[in-house]
């Protein structure tokens, strides 16, 4: 485990958090679509103002590829979650350099600052150790709180920590709580729930999720694959043509561990996504020539609510059909509402899961959505997150935190 911002002595200090901002914004009016990410950083940030901190905010917003892009400016961030927090939250236009420093020195305990997007610097994204350093002169401590990023090695994610005593925030904590729990410690019966468009996507975590868990449901694009390796007809569905072997090895190794595999036994097909196409349903294996897999059936989702029965500890990872037209979200919706009521553990694995299960409003009634859809799936591999791994860990002694510049 980590060391945590509740953990370091922090009064006065000024605390430079890395946030993940990167909100969806309505094109031409720059208004925040989804503020959940904003909402998620609240705890870490109020924690720090209560302990009488100066906050000084740093996140990236879209991919400006490292040029000055006003529509992917962070100033209406700044103006809502100014809103959220009831209290004034500065913004300066740049994110490093003497006007930014200056800006940083001037503030007073209780103060929160955001800075401009870190992208407009490409410098962010190589990690490079004099922008690290430029971003560290704005602070005394660092906190990591942007997990949705953790897995990218950027100079405000790891160079910083490299240079000021780093810690966790609080839903970087929550999320290693969560999702180490599901790896290390799960209650059981453990299943997992796996969808999305490519096999390819998820080989890595198929492989360390068949060593731990009793149960595997694949559903989505990446179901026709290991269906084709099974010799069902999947007419003209998704198909990773070179990963048909790597389908047989999985469904062996899983024969071989005991662990059930369960693939959809019936299907929604259509001949294209275009609104006004016809749809049916049709078993597995009788998918015609022309007709793509689009959604589980009506008996999969009864099959899948029948192997969810009695879990304790449930990870979903990727929709189960194209959720974003709604006459293709009932496989997602079922295994979300099935989820709704189970005495289990459930964690969303970020990404287009966690917005099927938001968009659903059954959000509230899950242990745990993840912020990072390729961070926690990274996670889920065993993989080490370097912006994770360059913190302090928790049996370390409190860090020494630096005086005043």
């Amino acid at each position: 485990m980590k060391q945590t911002v509740k953990n370091v002595n922090i009064r006065g200090k000024r605390v430079l958090i890395r946030v993940d901002f990167n909100v969806p914004l309505e094109k031409g009016t720059g208004r925040i679509t989804d503020d959940t990410r904003v909402r998620e950083s609240l705890p870490t940030i109020q924690h720090c103002l209560a302990q009488g901190s100066i906050v000084i905010l740093m996140s990236h917003l879209g991919r400006p590829d490292g040029k000055r892009n006003p529509s992917m400016s962070l100033a209406p961030v700044a103006a809502r979650l100014g809103e959220l927090l009831g209290k004034p939250v500065a913004f300066v236009d740049d994110c490093v350099g003497e006007k930014v420093e200056a800006r940083a020195a001037s503030l007073k305990p209780g103060d929160v600052l955001l800075l401009e997007n870190l992208r407009f610097y490409a410098e962010e994204e190589k990690n490079d150790a004099e922008f690290s350093a430029k971003l560290a002169r704005l602070g005394q401590v660092y906190v990591n709180d942007a997990f949705g990023t953790a897995h990218r090695a950027h100079a405000s994610t790891e160079g910083v920590a490299r240079i000021l005593p780093g810690v966790a925030g609080f839903l970087i904590e929550k999320e290693i709580k969560y999702l180490d729990g599901a790896l290390t410690h799960p209650a059981r019966p453990y299943v997992a729930i796996l969808g999305g468009a490519k096999v390819s996507d998820k080989i890595a975590v198929i492989t360390r999720l068949l060593e731990k868990v009793d149960k595997l449901l694949v559903g989505g694009g990446m179901s026709y694959t290991f269906l084709k390796a099974q010799g069902h007809a999947i007419g003209n569905s998704r198909l990773e043509k070179d990963k048909i072997d790597l389908a047989k090895e999985l469904l062996a190794k899983a024969a071989q561990r005991k662990v059930e595999f369960l693939l959809p036994v019936d299907h929604v097909i259509t001949t294209s996504l275009d609104e006004g196409s016809p749809v049916q349903t049709v078993p597995v294996g009788k998918i015609p020539e022309g007709w793509e897999g689009v959604d589980i059936g009506p008996e999969t989702r009864k099959r899948f609510a029948e192997a969810l029965k009695g879990a304790k500890t449930v990870v979903w990872n990727g929709p189960l059909g194209v959720f974003e037209q709604p006459r293709f979200a009932e496989g997602s919706k079922a295994i979300a509402q099935t989820l709704a009521g189970l005495g289990a553990t459930t964690v969303i694995g970020g990404g287009d899961s966690a917005a099927c299960v938001q968009q659903l409003g059954l959000a509230g009634k899950m242990s745990h959505i993840s912020t990072g859809g390729g961070a926690s799936l990274e996670f889920l591999e065993g993989k080490v997150l370097p912006g994770i791994a360059v913190l302090q860990d928790a049996a370390a002694s409190q860090p020494a935190v630096t005086s005043p510049r």
